[in-house]
């Protein structure tokens, strides 16, 4: 899939000095970005739900009766 990105200045500049110090494209760069950040994001959504559910186990224990 072919997509564009609009970056400002700095972050393509900051992008373009990434790739070349680690000897990748840009486009591999951003990929692994964007892996990441899914990725993490999955893991604090499921710490906060895991969290929530200890947190209030005792209210969703009475909501289920």
């Amino acid at each position: 899939m072919a997509a564009t990105l609009r970056l400002p200045p700095d972050v393509q500049k900051a992008l373009r000095e990434a790739a070349a110090r680690e000897g990748r494209s840009q486009n591999a760069v951003i990929v692994d970005a964007i892996r990441r950040y899914a990725t993490d994001r999955t893991r604090r959504r499921d710490e906060a739900v895991r969290r929530i559910v200890a947190e209030d186990a005792d209210l969703l224990e009475h909501m289920t009766r």
